[in-house]
């Protein structure tokens, strides 16, 4: 490892293992920062440290601080393909906490019944349950165990540090009653009371806490994992989708070759279908190219010669030859990737509430523990009633509805989400949903459909409309354009079959001409006409002149040597979306638009949903800059998009939302996805993110309401371990019971409609 020795200040990022909670993440950058010339942002949820450094700082040496603290820290390797061996060992470890939440749960479950249940307590049952419980303590609960103790050495404590220290006191203590107490002999039944006196506990076993506890945890845990585990996948699918290899011109020949050896300067050639392998600019050939993977925009670009292109576009005309100008990570593929995991790393950490606090209330109740021993041996009471007091308090301390309080709710919530058509990826989600005061909407794919269709017909004096569509249909049906298969597919649904053609021709970039039904046809724009010698009469001129000023694609036709009509297309505004913009504003969101298309376009739609602001005509990468820019000005913004080049606005945002039908980049970038495709999904997303996270508060309240409560009943003896227990029984009941109210949550499919707004006149 080479030292970084710069005058100026550089950046460098680790990849951080073994945090179990924020608290592992502040601890680790608390560390970090104490080294001079370092400032370190440790992400837990990406686990990711970024470090900034001002002189030379030794890569190595940071390794070895982060673990030194008792976490594992490295650099990251290149981007891999897909199975390489951080994926794999990634879900290895995934697959290992699933095993233990399998296997926890089928030998917990007898435990606790048989504890619960005095009628199936059958001669020694107590003999099985720990029989049982023992696997579950010694290798289930390890991960805990392994935290616990290296949390010990650094002088800290967590979660983990209370889940061990109580999982352990109640196995033990089930141990010395059923070893020397009276737990262990024949007959012996393990009563339910809720009586408070004090009483020495060598009767009683505490098995299913500690089983119980472990296990719920557990499952907790594994959910969290697998959430996290998507952490990264947004840049994994940009980079995949460029293109693998192109057709290279050596000496005039094609020489088919991976991307990676692609040059500066060297030329390359695109059929129609293909990708564009990187950006460059075009030599030779016409075609038009559709952009919608990385623009999110459905109208293809016209090109020719001495125009620039994009890589990982698609040619959807015809053959091109290409020169490369940019390759590797100077692509705006590239760039875009930066984006997206620069606005990830950039996004405030979530620490969630029952971190923060554990931070003070592990130490309090060990401390409350250990002084409840000792005061009840100075009053000279038994020493098997001073050690019933103190394993009831590390009892009712042990977070048995703290640690269901987040993952059942989440479970609840978002299976409930999941059958709306909303997957939510994470409890850190919902915290930033209930403070969201702006919206940020994509147009295309997003407000609207986001696919090219015939929206309108003008006709010349004599000509009907099925006239008009039969020869328009026909001709555009032998071509591949987008816009040519948008009138052909309309043409076909009113007419249903299209007549042959003729002497088919395709003018590049200008539109097609050829005989239908004996007419000699031309379609396509204004100077394919004129080169045709046919001028538009002044009712058609004014019509194609107010067409476009309203945004819509205008397509000329003619026959038999005269204009006989326009065909109006255009990406329609999805029948949903004023009903959601207007739900959206119903829960106090002030919607903005957002897009690269031109201002008139932008404004027509806008003002047809009720969207008063309006944010049109940006580039891919300054859509991050307008949502950082509204973020700045005190806005909580919320994104809602489905193109790659939203993805990187999405990790931006505080909230992002993406359609299911969008691109893999944009779906991973952001926080929730939508599996409609529509924005009534957006506004169930935050419905549903606003109620969930009302559950997730009201369950951590009453989590550590119930320890604040019971600690010092159990504390002064007036809680014996077995009522412990079951006050642990009560308030995870209550969690559970709190969290199902969810699944009566309701789509806004079947919530009675807001008053519409007036229509703006068009």
């Amino acid at each position: 490892m080479t030292a970084v020795d710069e005058t100026a200040a550089s950046t460098l990022e680790l990849e951080i293992g073994g945090m179990t909670c924020a608290s592992c993440a502040m601890r680790i950058e608390k560390k970090l920062n104490r080294l001079d010339g370092v400032e370190a942002s440790v992400n837990y949820a990406t686990e990711k440290a970024q470090i900034r450094t001002h002189g030379p700082v030794d890569a190595a040496a940071l390794i070895a601080e982060v673990e030194k603290t008792g976490y594992t820290a490295s650099v990251p390797a290149a981007p891999q393909p897909e199975g390489d061996a951080p994926d794999d060992e990634e879900g290895g470890e995934l697959r290992s906490l699933r095993h233990r939440v399998i296997g926890a749960t089928v030998l917990s479950v007898p435990v606790i019944v048989l504890a619960m249940i005095p009628a199936l307590q059958f001669t020694y049952w107590q003999w099985a349950s720990l029989t049982l419980a023992a696997p579950v303590i010694a290798w289930a609960a390890w991960p805990f165990h392994r935290a616990a103790w290296l949390n010990l050495r650094h002088g800290a404590a967590t979660m983990d540090t209370l889940i061990s220290i109580g999982t352990t006191a109640a196995f033990l203590w089930s141990l010395y009653a059923l070893f020397f107490g009276t737990a262990g002999m024949a007959g012996m039944t393990h009563a339910f009371e809720l009586t408070i006196a004090p009483s020495d506990g060598a009767a009683n076993i505490y098995l299913e806490v500690a089983a119980g506890v472990t296990t719920f945890v557990l499952a907790g845990r594994y959910f969290e994992k697998r959430s996290k585990r998507q952490a990264g996948a947004a840049l994994r699918a940009l980079l995949d989708m460029g293109a693998k290899d192109v057709a290279v011109l050596r000496d005039g020949v094609e020489q088919r070759v991976p991307v990676a050896q692609l040059a500066i300067g060297d030329e390359f050639v695109v059929r129609p279908g293909e990708k564009i392998a990187t950006d460059g600019v075009v030599v030779s050939g016409t075609s038009a190219v559709d952009a919608s993977m990385l623009t999110g925009e459905s109208v293809p670009v016209e090109v020719a010669p001495g125009d620039a292109v994009t890589g990982a576009t698609v040619n959807a005309g015809g053959r091109l030859v290409i020169r490369a100008t940019r390759i590797g990570a100077d692509t705006q593929l590239a760039q875009m990737a930066r984006l997206v995991e620069e606005a990830q790393s950039g996004k405030a950490e979530m620490q969630r509430l029952a971190d923060r606090i554990s931070g003070v209330f592990v130490p309090i109740a060990i401390a409350i523990a250990v002084a409840a021993l000792g005061v009840w041996i100075g009053a000279g009471f038994p020493l098997a009633a001073a050690f019933t007091a103190a394993v009831a308090v590390l009892i009712i301390a042990c977070p048995c509805a703290l640690g269901l309080a987040t993952p059942i709710a989440l479970l609840v919530g978002t299976g409930r989400g999941a059958q709306m058509g909303v997957l939510i990826k994470g409890p850190e989600v919902l915290e930033t949903s209930r403070g969201i005061d702006t919206i940020v909407l994509d147009k295309t794919g997003t407000v609207t459909t986001g696919t090219m269709t015939l929206t309108g017909t003008v006709r010349a004096d004599g000509v009907s409309e099925d006239e008009l569509l039969t020869i328009a249909g026909a001709l555009e049906d032998a071509s591949e354009h987008p816009i040519a298969k948008a009138i052909a597919t309309a043409a076909r649904t009113r007419l249903g079959t299209l007549p042959a053609v003729e002497s088919f021709q395709n003018v590049e970039g200008l539109g097609v001409t050829g005989v239908v039904d004996g007419h000699a046809a031309v379609i396509g724009r204004a100077s394919l006409l004129q080169d045709w010698a046919v001028q538009l009469p002044a009712d058609l001129q004014h019509a194609k002149d107010s067409a476009e000023a309203d945004g819509n694609t205008v397509v000329l036709v003619a026959w038999d040597g005269q204009a006989r009509g326009l065909l109006l297309v255009g990406d329609e505004v999805k029948p949903t979306s004023a009903d959601a913009i207007r739900r959206l504003r119903a829960l106090g969101l002030r919607p903005v638009l957002l897009t690269g298309d031109n201002a008139t376009v932008a404004r027509r739609v806008a003002a047809s949903v009720g969207i008063d602001e309006v944010i049109a005509e940006v580039l891919p990468a300054e859509k991050v800059d307008v949502v950082a820019r509204l973020q700045a000005e005190g806005r909580k913004v919320a994104m809602v998009g489905d193109g790659v080049n939203d993805a990187a606005a999405l990790a931006q945002a505080d909230l992002g939302l993406a359609m299911g039908t969008g691109t893999d980049a944009a779906i991973e970038a952001a926080d929730i996805t939508l599996v409609r495709a529509d924005l009534l999904g957006a506004v169930d997303a935050i419905r549903l993110s606003r109620r969930t996270l009302t559950v997730i508060k009201t369950n951590l309240f009453w989590a550590f309401a119930y320890n604040a409560a019971a600690i010092p009943l159990a504390a002064f003896g007036l809680l014996n371990p077995m009522l412990a227990g079951a006050a642990m029984a009560f308030s995870s009941v209550f969690v559970v019971g709190n969290s199902l109210r969810l699944r009566s949550f309701r789509s806004t499919a079947a919530a009675p409609h807001p008053a519409p707004l007036e229509r703006t006149p068009r």
